[in-house]
């Protein structure tokens, strides 16, 4: 080989090597996946690992938590168990001492380089923890540098975070809103969310839009566990339902809703007469399943396309499934079994405890 074939044949390596590696970034433009689910407590340090590792399986490229970390209120059986387990005493001081670096060490850490994305719940503002604690406890998941960045470039002076964010991954904005107490969604929170909805509007580059939360927007078939749980919250959310049915009908948008707070799966729950007559019905999921006590389903869930209780499991969503439009995500519930909880997890908690989490942890009656 002369020189001059020595240096094209370097230059077609360069160039090829080179266009190769600036598709990189473009790749999530293909078939790719996500997790999500919430409420966590109770039985979370079992599930959640769990949740994890089947997650890993279908190759999540993050996961979604919507709120409810830990109970709060009282000890996680989990959180007793373990102690019992290393021979330590369980108070409340105690509990309320270590909850949130347990769920730390047990809920995030099992997903290893997975981004974690964080939401918070009611159980997040319950007396002695606070807004305020929760964003300094959280901080580094709160400003993770996609979540930085995202919010510098649409305020540069939001030195900040919040707990309300947003990030845009392959032409698709992901929301997560902050319905954990009764005065939310409040007035600085619905010009946040209003600005956001503006711009994505205006974006042609933008497909779709997912919105994720605590409770579920007002006047859902879970009515009696949402944000229907104040006046503030069924105002500001009907506000909020409204704005996102316009930018799915007026700028063609896919518009995806996701919450927990109702310790069950379900999918449509926004099919509701309600809707029906004021605007149109938004895809909307329930999906409460990750380790907290499971509760019976509302009375009108068979107007929902699917519901499960007495279950765990998450959300998986597939985004630019085959033979479907760009941006277009597809839902699927992945249930979480006792035979899946990893081999570690029921030695640490023993295989007995385990079980009563799935025989177990369950409410009789319904929320209302």
């Amino acid at each position: 080989m002369n020189r001059i074939s020595e240096v094209l044949v370097a230059l077609t390596v360069y160039v090829l090597g080179g266009a190769a590696f600036a598709a990189g970034p473009k790749q999530a433009s293909g078939t790719w996946s996500f997790a999500v689910s919430g409420d966590s407590r109770n039985c979370g340090d079992v599930v959640m690992p769990a949740i994890a590792a089947d997650a890993t399986k279908h190759n999540a490229s993050f996961y979604w938590h919507l709120g409810d970390l830990r109970l709060t209120s009282g000890p996680d059986q989990d959180f007793i168990e373990e102690r019992v387990r290393e021979g330590k005493a369980t108070d409340l001081a105690i509990y309320e001492k270590n909850e949130w670096d347990d769920f730390i060490e047990n809920q995030i850490k099992p997903w290893g380089d997975v981004p974690f994305y964080l939401g918070i719940g009611n159980h997040e503002t319950a007396s002695p923890k606070t807004r305020a604690l929760f964003l300094s406890k959280f901080h580094d998941y709160l400003n993770q540098a996609d979540l930085r960045d995202q919010r510098l470039k649409d305020d540069p002076a939001a030195n900040a975070p919040k707990t309300y964010y947003h990030w845009i991954r392959d032409g698709i904005d992901f929301i997560t809103l902050d319905n954990a107490t009764e005065d939310q969604f409040d007035a600085d929170q619905m010009k946040w969310l209003t600005g956001v909805l503006e711009r994505d509007a205006k974006d042609d580059s933008l497909r779709s839009v997912v919105v994720g939360m605590h409770k579920a927007l007002p006047e859902s078939i879970s009515i009696t566990h949402s944000m229907n749980e104040s006046p503030a919250g069924t105002e500001s959310g009907r506000q909020a339902y409204a704005m996102l049915l316009k930018l799915q009908n007026d700028s063609h948008k896919n518009v995806y809703v996701l919450a927990s707070h109702s310790h069950f799966f379900m999918d449509g729950t926004f099919n509701t007469d309600y809707w029906k007559s004021n605007g149109g019905v938004l895809p909307g999921w329930i999906i409460g399943t990750a380790g907290a006590e499971r509760y019976p389903l509302p009375e009108n869930a068979h107007d929902a396309k699917a519901a499960k209780t007495n279950v765990y499991g998450y959300l998986l969503g597939t985004v630019n499934p085959e033979g479907e439009p760009p941006g277009t995500i597809k839902f699927k519930f992945q249930e979480i079994k006792e035979g899946d909880i990893p081999g570690d997890v029921k030695q640490h908690f023993t295989p007995k405890f385990v079980h009563q989490c799935f025989a177990g942890n369950r409410r009789t009656e319904a929320i209302r």
